[in-house]
Parts: C-alpha cells; structure tokens; sequence
C-alpha cells in the first residue's frame, strides 16, 4: 500500500557526451553550450551542460515508469537549479528520488529529487498521478 511517507526505489541514469549528442539531433537543440566545450567555457560554464528538457525528460520517464505510464500523469514539473555537467569521456549520474507526500484516493502527488555528482539540479520538483 503507498501511504504518505512512502520512498520509491532510487534510478540512477548515466549520462554522456553521446547521449547529449542524440537528444540534440532528435530535439534540435543544437546549442553548443550542450557540445562544444570550448564554447561552455567561454560563456563561463564549467564544461559541456546536459539540456534542461533532457534531464527533465529522464526524471518524467521515472515517474511513468512507477505509475505505469504517460496516460497516468496528471502533473509534472520543476525549475532548472543547477546544470548537469558532463565532461568529456566521463558518464555522470542523474540520481533521481521520489517521496509520496499526499494521496487522495487513486491520485498521488511525489515529491522529486534529482542530483547530479551529489548536487541538486531540480528544484520544486512534483508529479501528481493516478496510480491503480
């Protein structure tokens, strides 16, 4: 039974310059903040980011993946706190949590954590599903 209180399992992701590639090419976004370091650098980034939406994308398939699918989720959101630095030749981690923190019937609302290298990148992260 989930009850208030209740932790979910932990996901951790791994992510690399060639899984940054591949969502550029498949979303287009082709800013080189998510490529090139060169150019992260001289915009004053630490090294290469991970896309925003590609991280948010990896925390939404954590939840459908719990809940049972897309049709399941009701809510789903967070701000960018932090970026996903990803260093070439390295894989980090995308750690993701979640916590029931209501339930209301079927519906239940998680509250989401998502880290990288032991830092937050998400904040005021949620989802709200129905979960039979």
């Amino acid at each position: 039974m989930i009850s208030v209180g209740t932790a979910l399992p932990e996901k951790i992701v791994y992510l690399d310059r060639a899984l940054l590639k591949a969502y550029a090419d498949a979303s287009g976004d082709q800013n080189p903040i998510h490529q090139n370091e060169e150019f992260a650098l001289s915009v004053g980034l630490p090294n290469v980011i991970a896309h925003g939406m590609l991280t948010m994308a990896l925390v939404g398939k954590y939840v459908t993946d719990w809940s049972g699918g897309s049709a399941s989720v009701k809510e789903f959101g967070a701000r960018f706190i932090k970026p996903v630095i990803v260093p070439a030749g390295e894989k980090v981690d995308l750690t993701i949590n979640a916590t029931v923190i209501e339930v209301n019937g079927e519906e239940i609302k998680l509250d989401l954590i998502a880290t990288s290298a032991g830092v937050k990148v998400l904040g005021m992260a949620k989802a709200v599903v129905i979960k039979k």
